[in-house]
């Protein structure tokens, strides 16, 4: 029987994104609790920002024609801290006006105070001519009335949520958080505390997957139900997936997605929907399952997506096929991580069928350096890293030569 090809990673993306619609329900929450939310509607300034010409200096607001010439003595008739609004100048006068107060009619240019010799009986004298607009922020310099600020689809950070109170909005519309069921399967898994490491059975090993996945989970703004680990049969599997597409968006699944007799995963979800088994063409990661789970309405279905149980590659897959699907899910408009090109400060010598993703990490002299064991099942190669190389299929890697790097913090953002 012939094995049919593995689906490439640039084939795979859009047939999976495609899946991912947006969820319908949004959320109108305190703008102090918007970060990393994604934005349900584009913003719109009503007002400029700032809203009146400013100094943008501790200093005098002067008419520049009073002062063409270096050495003007000015009359201080006024002081205007922020928050006040001062009275006209007239010729010959001078206002001592401080950062982000308001410039007085007449006024059209700021001398530092540094600029300036404070005489007696209210009098200074400019040590500089002085050119018209100097130390001015203009109305609307930052924000234009009636301009979109902040664009639906994104996700928001501690500068967009500035930027939206610096307007005036003290709430924001943002989209649902995907509900994600999370679980494992396997039989030999042991959670940390359960057991002790001296009193481990043969066989059993601590179930990692389940403490990184939750945690990129939450990152991305999900709200997970960790449902534990399934037990290594048909019938638990199909209930716990059964019980968990009723109030979910998402199963996700580490373990049981490749086709041994002990991987329950496929059949549990072809037997309640239907199930796309991709057998990526990727390093590590290659079984991956992306599919529907019925709620028992027609068209009313959960998506699962099932990772494998190696904990680099399901971490790997994660950030590469997961993170995407989730932001999507929200309304993320831009989901692609940015590529940098860099030198690479080791040899690979063995191309692979697949394109690979090689856990490296920055040296000192600004290039790459490898993990020496790039085994899906080493997860102290993604602690050591910083980021992968996205090594193309067939391809070697020479001392020296350039590739594309991808960082970890940027994917784990």
């Amino acid at each position: 029987m012939t094995r049919p090809a593995l689906l490439s990673l640039d084939e795979a993306m859009p047939q999976l994104l495609a899946q991912a619609k947006p969820l319908e329900a949004k959320q109108t929450i305190s703008t102090f609790d918007a970060d990393g939310r994604v934005l349900a509607q584009d913003v719109v300034a009503a007002l400029q920002v700032p809203p009146q010409d400013n100094s943008s200096m501790d200093g005098y607001a002067v008419r520049t024609a009073d002062c063409a010439q270096a050495g003007a003595v000015l009359r201080v008739t006024q002081r205007i801290p922020a928050g006040t609004y001062g009275t006209p100048l007239n010729a010959g006068e001078t206002a001592r006006i401080f950062t982000g107060a308001p410039i007085p009619l007449g006024a059209d240019a700021v001398v530092m105070q540094e600029d300036c010799e404070v005489l007696e009986g209210e009098k200074i004298k400019v040590s500089k001519s002085v050119p018209p607009a100097q130390w001015i922020r203009r109305s609307g310099e930052d924000v234009k009335r009636g301009a979109k600020v902040l664009t639906q689809g994104m996700r928001l950070t501690p500068a967009e949520l500035g930027l939206a109170a610096s307007i005036g909005l003290a709430q924001l519309q943002v989209s649902a958080r995907p509900r994600v069921a999370l679980f494992s399967t396997g039989d030999e898994l042991v959670m940390p505390g359960d057991v002790a490491p001296e009193a481990m059975p043969a066989g059993a090993i601590y179930n990692s997957n389940r403490f990184f996945l939750r945690a990129m989970l939450q990152r991305l703004g999900c709200e997970v139900t960790d449902l534990g680990i399934v037990p290594d049969k048909r019938e638990a599997t199909i209930a716990a997936m059964r019980e968990a597409a009723q109030h979910h968006d998402l199963i996700l699944t580490s373990g049981g997605v490749s086709v041994g007799e002990e991987d329950h995963i496929k059949p549990a979800v072809e037997a309640l929907g239907e199930l796309n088994l991709w057998q990526l063409a990727i390093k590590p990661g290659k079984p991956f399952a992306y599919g529907k789970v019925n709620r028992g309405f027609e068209g009313d279905a959960c998506h699962f997506m099932g990772l494998p149980g190696n904990p680099v590659s399901s971490f790997v897959t994660f950030l590469l096929l997961v993170r995407p699907f989730v932001l999507a899910l929200q309304g993320v408009t831009q989901t692609e991580v940015k590529r940098t090109e860099m030198t690479a400060h080791f040899d690979w010598p063995r191309a692979d069928k697949r394109r690979e993703f090689l856990r490296v990490k920055r040296n000192a002299q600004g290039g790459l350096d490898l993990f020496p064991n790039q085994s899906s099942g080493v997860l102290t190669s993604a602690v050591w890293g910083d980021g992968v190389v996205d090594n193309p299929a067939g391809q070697t890697i020479s001392k020296g030569d350039t590739v594309r790097f991808i960082s970890f913090a940027e994917w784990l953002a």
